[in-house]
């Protein structure tokens, strides 16, 4: 194991390693900040869309339904709802689920054990501790999944075996979560489509873009999913963003999703803005290049712990398609000092020492630094993980990547120094 003071000459190997790999993702970057200036461009938007300020009912709000409409254009989706009123990634995904979902139907995951926030929503299983009132069970909406191959990806040549006539939404999670695989990309999620529609047409394919976005050129909606759904304080808010979430894909799949969130029949014509639209569409603007700085970062993580011997998911020159390095450090105290020194070099509440507590919606004891400018952004430099083995550490984000590249080093050496 390096000592403290090869740290300095460890980060300029890293940065060495990385030089190729950075410039892929100025291309990726160029490629969709393309894309996105296009889609503002054919969507005409103006200032009274971004200034658009409503109340109660929201009637009218021109600068809603433009958001929707430019969401809609950028994902190559027939419909888009993009509300400030979701307040997670996961509340967006159980939005969309109970609006698709009805008695005795089956929701599939394909991609192995579901993320920790939704096994309430699906009422629970073995792992999970606590019965939860108000979930799919509960409606008697059963759960089934696929676990994925040993190499951690999709395993295609079981999805006909899981496929049954219950079966109603086929659900693929695009990045690891707390699991040490590879993201899905969307080559993959193409070749998933293409099998089950071959096999169930009507089944809906609903994809959890979180942390995904901007991350290669293709979107989920561009390779046959009927649904991505996503956060805006992740990817999409482009650090700007102070809350929301956002549902893309089928019309009328959007239209259930939307009745749903507000009131059948009403669905989209409902939900003030209250003047904070501008934030919406200027985040959107500047994901494709804030992204771009998350991966930078993200990919000098996975190098630079490598070099220092830790396992890192993904290696720093293998594809990457989405924004978060998962790094295996081994105990407790490695894990806790990682984060600790992730807050302690972020820009904001960087005084305080972090400590595990009981997040609500997770079994394990959960630690997490977010020293961020809107709570609990992934796209701004964070650090997370449930305190158990192998206890990996989730990292993600960065606004610039000077910055994250500087914490990513005191880490190391917070580390180094207990060892």
């Amino acid at each position: 194991m390096y000592k403290k003071n090869n740290i300095e000459i460890l980060a300029l190997k890293a940065m060495e390693n990385c030089k190729e790999v950075f410039d892929g993702f100025e291309k990726i970057a160029e490629h969709n900040q393309k894309k996105m200036l296009k889609a503002f461009i054919d969507s005409k938007i103006s200032e009274r869309h971004i200034n658009c300020c409503t109340s109660g009912y929201g009637y009218e709000d021109i600068g809603r339904d433009a958001l929707d409409s430019l969401y809609a254009k950028y994902f190559k989706a027939e419909s888009a709802l993009v509300r400030q009123s979701f307040v997670s990634g996961t509340h967006a995904i159980t939005v969309a689920l109970f609006s698709m979902l009805r008695p005795g139907d089956e929701f599939l995951c394909i991609t192995g054990e579901i993320y920790d926030t939704l096994k309430g929503v699906i009422g629970g299983f073995k792992s999970f501790k606590n019965k939860v009132n108000g979930s799919l069970k509960d409606f008697n909406i059963s759960y089934d999944q696929l676990d994925l191959t040993k190499s951690g990806h999709i395993n295609f040549d079981e999805i006909k075996n899981k496929i049954k006539k219950d079966t109603k939404v086929v659900y693929i999670q695009k990045s690891k979560g707390y699991s040490l695989r590879p993201a899905v990309t969307c080559k993959e999620i193409n070749k998933a489509v293409d099998i089950i529609k071959n096999i169930k047409n009507n089944c809906v394919i609903l994809v959890d873009n979180c942390y995904g976005e901007f991350a290669e050129e293709y979107e989920p909606t561009f390779v046959g999913a009927d649904l991505a759904v996503g956060s805006l304080i992740k990817n999409p808010g482009g650090g700007i963003a102070k809350s929301g979430g956002y549902i893309v894909g089928k019309k009328k799949l959007v239209d259930m999703c939307a009745g749903e969130l507000t009131i059948p029949g009403m669905g989209k014509d409902i939900g003030c803005s209250l003047g904070n639209i501008r934030d919406l569409f200027l985040g959107f603007f500047c994901a494709p290049s804030v992204v771009k700085e998350a991966l930078k970062v993200a990919t000098f993580a996975s190098s630079l712990f490598e070099l220092l011997g830790y396992k890192v998911f993904p290696k720093y020159n293998e594809y990457r398609a989405d924004i978060v390095t998962a790094i295996v450090l081994k105990n407790r105290q490695n894990l806790i000092k990682f984060c600790q020194a992730i807050q302690n070099y972020s820009p904001i509440d960087s005084f305080l020492t972090l400590e595990p507590w009981k997040m609500p919606g997770y079994n394990d004891e959960i630690i997490m630094a977010s020293g961020a400018f809107t709570s609990g952004s992934s796209i701004e430099i964070s650090a997370d993980a449930p305190l158990r083995e192998p206890f990996a550490v989730y990292f993600q984000g960065g606004l610039n990547f000077y910055s994250g590249k500087t914490a990513v080093i005191k880490a190391a050496e917070k580390i180094l120094k207990t060892d």
